[in-house]
């Protein structure tokens, strides 16, 4: 059975699925360039990604559509696209510039009682003109389902619990079967919704925005995530937000604003620093989450070790890490997708779950779009192409001490640049980091990751354990703060990518070349886009951003002409190149 799965709102993606096996899931955001979270807005561009990787729309034996919107007109304030209905809701789009409506399922269950995996059943998804039958599921349920079939329990047909913590959701338990897929809805942990973390956010520091009401911006949650490193930690300020919680709790959706400008009056004069408050913020959700899991779990009794963590707050590797430190579990599993970026392939994983067969999907996360073999791309214009191997590149990252763009294979899946849309870069150097910031237009207390052989992370990294995706923390070793710079976040942590030879034999060759060269394992890791994009989908993309002297693409090396010293000062004054 093929299944197309899509997800047409922010983070709009087509995934296809085949007997189980992911063929391929495309993001919208990481084709042509475009903006980050873009949507489908029109379903032509469906028919297109099909065809460029030899399919067509007749082929797909069954399409499934992500659900949308609450059931009231709250759901309206933040999604203009959307009709409210009362068993399902209805989004408008455009087939080839004729504006349609299509039923969708909702965006969470109504009660506990409801069945997670129910499927609502349609016809009248128009692509190209040609109407098709389809089915919807809850948005909750691509998240949940994408976490366990993903994830190595499902393989094992393993029980485990998954945690579902999105934007518009209360953070939800729930309970899956692994032999037959069935799945038990828990409960929530607490009623606040995820996006309070960053509604709050935008009333203190960097992210303040006027007046009184902050909208929900899928930016700004990661940028707060590596900022609360340079607070202090006031756990009196722990008192007010429960007393806010309590005394002020309105519905979920206007209660982030309403918690924020409570919490500002309570605080008045008494001279707090912004990121201290956004610190205590954190942690303060951070020990909720972990307090409330436990509780839960213990007065339900066990009924697994296995945990998966899903939704948007997943993306938050402080929380993931903490969680995973508890010790209450054998294993916690993140996918590299647990935002929207993997609704489209839960989707499809909830056909899976609601079939009779097994309950996993075989799958790699380097499954989006290709880079094009190396005679397939052409570089922008003063730019010289020239043959360059593995070692030959690890000889340049280290004699140069410069960032090289690395494009290769499919891109990775979900927001994370995993070695095939990467730019890495030497680690040694105390200034990488801020060169690596001012080249991309971040922030300067913006962490850069560490790309690192798994056999030697244990070396370098508390726990220093497998984690190809990128969504936990670890510490780096005290031996080691002074070798490698450039990945050491402000406190003394480091989002680590972990890769094997299964997993990527080009960037397991590469680590492994420069470790030759001056046994250090590891390189800087970050994405390589245009500033507020996806990914670089070629060399011609990644030429003419012009702000790096190197992109290296499938065995090829271009090399900038015209190339400039590539130092912190240079990039300071935005003449790096």
């Amino acid at each position: 059975m093929t299944i197309c799965g899509i997800k047409l709102t922010h983070d709009g993606s087509i995934a296809v699925v085949d007997d189980n096996k992911l063929l391929f899931c495309v993001e919208l955001e990481k084709i042509a360039n475009n903006p980050r979270y873009t949507a489908i807005e029109d379903t032509g561009i469906i028919a297109d990604i099909l065809e460029q990787e030899g399919l067509k729309t007749d082929d797909m034996d069954a399409f499934v559509v992500d659900g949308w919107g609450g059931y009231d007109a709250d759901a309206l304030a933040i999604q203009p696209r959307l009709t409210i209905g009362d068993n399902h809701n209805f989004l408008q789009y455009r087939d080839e510039g004729r504006i349609c409506q299509l039923a969708v399922a909702q965006y969470q269950e109504r009660t506990l009682q409801s069945n997670v995996l129910e499927a609502w059943n349609f016809s009248g998804l128009s692509i190209r003109g040609k109407q098709y039958s389809y089915s919807s599921y809850l948005h909750v349920t691509g998240h949940l389902a994408s976490a366990y079939c993903t994830s190595p329990f499902s393989k094992d047909q393993q029980d485990a619990y998954v945690l579902v913590w999105d934007g518009g959701m209360y953070p939800r338990l729930y309970f899956v079967e692994g032999h037959t897929g069935k799945t038990e809805n828990l409960g929530p942990l607490f009623l606040l919704i995820g996006n309070i973390y960053t509604i709050f956010s935008q009333h203190f520091g960097p992210f303040k925005v006027r007046g009184q009401f902050a909208k929900d911006d899928l930016s700004v949650a990661g940028k707060v995530m590596a900022y609360v490193a340079m607070g202090q930690l006031r756990r009196e300020l722990f008192a007010y937000f429960d007393d806010i919680y309590a005394t002020c709790y309105d519905k979920p959706m206007g209660f982030a604003n309403v918690f924020a400008n409570e919490f500002k009056k309570r605080i008045i004069g008494q001279g707090y620093k912004d990121e201290d408050i956004l610190l205590s913020f954190h942690t303060y959700l951070q020990e909720l989450l972990m307090q409330k899991l436990e509780k839960k779990i213990s007065r339900l009794g066990r009924k697994s070790e296995n945990l998966c963590i899903a939704g948007g707050c997943a993306l938050n590797i402080k929380w993931n890490s903490a969680i995973r430190n508890m010790g209450l579990f054998r294993q916690v599993y993140v996918p590299p997708f647990p935002n929207d970026s993997g609704s489209a392939i839960g989707m499809a994983c909830a056909v899976i779950l609601n079939g009779a067969g097994k309950n996993s999907l075989e799958w790699s996360v380097y499954s989006g779009p290709g880079a094009g073999d190396a005679g397939d791309n052409q570089a922008a214009p003063g730019w010289q192409a020239g043959s360059c191997t593995i070692p030959d590149l690890a000889r340049l990252l280290y004699d140069t001490k410069e960032p090289v763009i690395v494009l290769h294979g499919r891109a990775e899946l979900g927001p994370r640049a995993l070695g095939n849309r990467s730019i890495l870069a030497d680690p040694t150097s105390p200034d990488m980091k801020d060169v690596l910031n001012l080249v991309k237009e971040r922030e300067p207390y913006r962490p850069v990751s560490p790309i690192c052989l798994e056999h030697k992370a244990a070396g370098i990294f508390e726990p220093g354990i497998p984690d190809p995706y990128m969504l936990f923390d670890h510490k780096v070793k005290k031996e080691w703060l002074e070798k490698i710079p450039a990945v050491c976040h402000l406190d003394e942590t480091a989002r680590l990518q972990t890769v094997n030879e299964h997993e990527n034999a080009t960037i397991f060759s590469l680590l492994t070349e420069y470790d030759k060269l001056c046994g250090i394992p590891l390189l800087c890791n970050t994405s390589a886009n245009y500033k507020n994009s996806g990914f670089f989908p070629d060399v011609a993309s990644a030429s003419e951003w012009g702000r790096v002297n190197y992109v290296w693409c499938e065995g090829t090396l271009y090399t900038r002409l015209d190339r400039a010293p590539f130092t912190r000062q240079a990039a300071s004054k935005e003449i790096v190149i």
